[in-house]
């Protein structure tokens, strides 16, 4: 089966001589999962990205919940696909090393208006197919998490939240994807579509490209690809996220993901754990016009601390080992904006929220299902080359604890970022993998090199002579 992988320079030759099947327009978690999908079908189909790595947009920088889906909008698309998208992404995730923790979470309650909602979202929980939730008091909650600043009332329990790693889960499903013979394009911007009664040519950075149908999830760019179709349906509108990481030391501090109870503002700040052994607070809720702006400021650090000290006092204590800001796509609608178009062979998926992540796999089956809708005819479904991810996540074996392995290869066993105990092996094999990484901050996002109390600045030197003896 030949596989494609390119990076830069013009599409290869050959590729614009006959059309692809399909073309999925955006590398992030959700377009990875489409790709892959469609992997499992005698399909010949490409995945495009404007940037040079897998997950580089949104998917790199959220909150890394794997949600029940208890508290979305009964009835919604968004509820149906995060619901199914649960069970999928977990079992996928135990059989390919995605690393996963069933911490749980618990919606705070700080005031009697929020106390009395909790059986209503509780209800709300069990007309969404979740029936696990529980209302807790005062003196369980404090036991659960005893760090909790004073005067929590109660909460409600949601013993099936989950935290997960965000970057590996969209490069697992582009790897798999590469692997049974999807064509990923990177630095690939779409710069118009052409259309016409067999399908479409895409004008791209790299040169011309036809495919027969369409799959638009460009994420922040997702309505400006539907414009050049012709619509305009939606407009994305930037809602940046900022959030605090602190170091591995205030893991102890939280035992569970801590939401509030939501309101007319929306969601607000939480505190959870990460499955790297660090604690995040945020995110912040800013609506921008700039799509590329993922600055963090001084008001949103300030407005995070405020947060914190009420949820964890003890929390702003501890060392901060970094600041970052994702920027989700919000259109002003409670739900996903997936929308096929039979006549034009085309499928629309913008809207995804921050549970883009979780619903990934069941959008990836829903959009199988509605290219069928429009016309295409794949055979199969065919199973997927098998897949084992490296894992980053701190509750799960790592080399350097390995002694049958490092004895294999002592590279293992050579540390070269003491932060985050990345050996010299790890950096080795992310280097040279099928979709390698073609920045600093993409071998971090594989290895946790560089990602650190310290930055960078022990390991930084190394890391960087290591990536660019593989990039001569």
């Amino acid at each position: 089966m030949t596989v494609t992988l390119t990076t830069a320079g013009p599409l290869p030759p050959g590729k614009t001589e006959g059309p692809y099947d399909v073309a999925v327009v955006g590398a992030g978690v959700v377009g990875a999962a489409i790709a892959r999908e469609l992997a499992r079908y005698d399909l010949r189909t490409a995945l495009l990205d404007a940037s040079d790595d897998i997950g580089d947009g949104t998917s790199k920088a959220n909150t890394a919940i794997l949600h029940t889906g208890f508290d979305a909008v009964p009835g919604s698309l968004e509820s149906r696909l995060v619901r199914e998208g649960h069970g999928l992404l977990a079992a996928y995730a135990a059989e390919t090393g995605i690393p996963v923790e069933r911490v749980g979470a618990l919606l705070v309650a700080w005031d009697e208006e929020q106390l009395a909602a909790l059986p209503g979202l509780r209800a709300k929980a069990a007309r969404n197919g979740y029936h696990a939730c529980r209302v807790i008091g005062a003196g369980e909650l404090r036991l659960r998490e005893p760090h909790l600043g004073p005067g929590a009332l109660g909460a409600l329990e949601v013993p099936d939240e989950s935290i997960i790693c965000p970057w590996t889960t969209p490069l697992a499903f582009a790897t798999q994807a590469v692997r049974a013979g999807v064509h990923l394009h990177l630095n690939c911007r779409v710069l118009g579509v052409g259309t016409d009664d067999e399908g479409h040519t895409l004008t791209t950075s790299r040169g011309p490209l036809r495919t027969r149908y369409l799959v638009n999830a460009a994420g922040l760019y997702a309505d400006r690809i539907d414009r050049l179709l012709g619509h305009d349906v939606f407009t994305v509108t930037p809602r940046r996220g900022q959030l605090i990481v602190f170091d591995k030391l205030a893991r102890d501090l939280v035992g569970h993901i801590l939401l509030p109870v939501p309101g007319p503002a929306g969601k607000g700040v939480l505190v959870a754990p990460t499955v790297f052994g660090n604690v995040l607070l945020g995110p912040t809720a800013e609506e921008l016009h700039d799509r590329t702006d993922t600055a963090s400021t001084a008001e949103g650090m300030d407005l995070l601390r405020e947060k914190g000290r009420r949820i964890v006092p003890a929390l702003l204590d501890e060392e901060v080992t970094a600041v970052y800001a994702g920027l989700r796509a919000a259109t002003g609608q409670e739900d996903y904006r997936i929308q096929e178009y039979p006549g034009l062979r085309y499928v629309a998926v913008g809207g995804i929220r921050s549970t883009g992540l979780t619903a990934s796999m069941a959008i990836g089956r829903h959009v199988v299902e509605l290219l069928s809708a429009t016309g295409l005819d794949p055979a199969g479904p065919r199973p997927l080359p098998p897949l084992r991810m490296p894992s980053l996540g701190e509750a799960f074996p790592r080399p350097y604890r390995s002694a049958g392995l490092i004895a294999q290869d002592p590279a293992y066993g050579t540390l070269v970022c003491h932060c985050e105990q990345v050996t010299l092996g790890e950096i080795r094999d992310a280097l040279s993998a099928r979709i390698p990484p073609h920045s600093l901050d993409g071998l971090r996002r594989r290895t946790r090199a560089r990602g650190g109390r310290c930055q960078g600045f022990y390991c930084g030197a190394t890391v960087r002579a290591l990536f660019e003896e593989a990039h001569p």
